[in-house]
């Protein structure tokens, strides 16, 4: 069985989300990629951490109420514990302590030239990146200013490619994407297979327990992006033996 086992924002399930240690905790695990996300400091610093402010993630009070980290200094977001004495860390730092392909969704337009810069300048890193963003200004800037670099956009769910302004189809073209990413909603093995029938793979979200990855199974996706991974691979094991016994694999 073909299917893409994603770590999200590494293994966010045994350690604090987009750490080291959840990157680390991914890669030990076995996932075949990594999606995390990557902003930028006010003094040009690209790192890694989904939300728009430290309130959330921040393991001490210390670090909540400073505002929206585009407005930060690196010194400041850097030093802030984010969970067992982990830090947020930079984009080459969570290049360094991985392997897998990265998932890399562009959370802030302001970051786009400094990454491109440093991708141009990775050309290792920039070999095992897909470029991901709900954003279709931040898919149109990349494809720009990197468009050897696979792109793929992300929905919430199927049915906001199909409010787009021309379908999904005006959506994929306009981003470029090589592939898809949905929410569940709308999604069906009739839209999956269509969109494998025109070349492009389709990634399903989220997935946070065993009737998630069934479903996920039962669609046709390529891949699903799940906060445990470990306890993925075990349902996925299971699927597969119960699929095998069918003669449904």
């Amino acid at each position: 069985m073909s299917f893409a086992l994603v770590g999200h924002r590494g293994a966010m399930a045994e350690a604090p989300e987009n750490s080291l240690a959840s990157y680390r905790a991914a890669e030990e695990i076995g996932v075949a990629e990594v999606e995390t996300d990557v902003r930028i400091s006010a003094d040009g610093q690209l790192f890694m951490l989904h939300d728009a402010t430290l309130d959330r993630v921040a393991a001490d009070p210390a670090g909540e109420g400073l505002g929206e980290v585009a407005g930060l200094p690196w010194s400041v977001i850097g030093a802030v514990d984010i969970g067992g004495g982990e830090r947020v860390p930079t984009l080459q730092q969570m290049y360094a302590a991985t392997t897998r392909t990265i998932q890399l969704e562009i959370k802030a337009l302001e970051a786009i030239n400094a990454l491109a810069d440093y991708l141009r300048d990775h050309p290792g890193d920039a070999r095992r990146t897909i470029l991901t963003s709900f954003s279709v200004a931040a898919m149109n800037r990349v494809s720009d200013l990197l468009p050897d670099i696979p792109r793929g956009v992300i929905v919430s769910a199927w049915t906001d490619a199909l409010d787009h302004d021309g379908g999904p189809e005006g959506l994929i073209k306009e981003t470029g994407s090589v592939r898809v990413h949905s929410g569940w909603d709308g999604l069906t093995a009739d839209v999956v297979s269509e969109l494998h029938d025109v070349g492009l793979p389709v990634h399903a979200w989220p997935c946070r327990d065993r009737a998630d990855l069934h479903n996920a199974l039962e669609l046709g996706v390529d891949g699903t992006t799940c906060d445990d991974p470990r306890t993925a691979l075990g349902w996925l094991a299971d699927e597969s033996v119960i699929r095998a016994e069918s003669g449904r694999d």
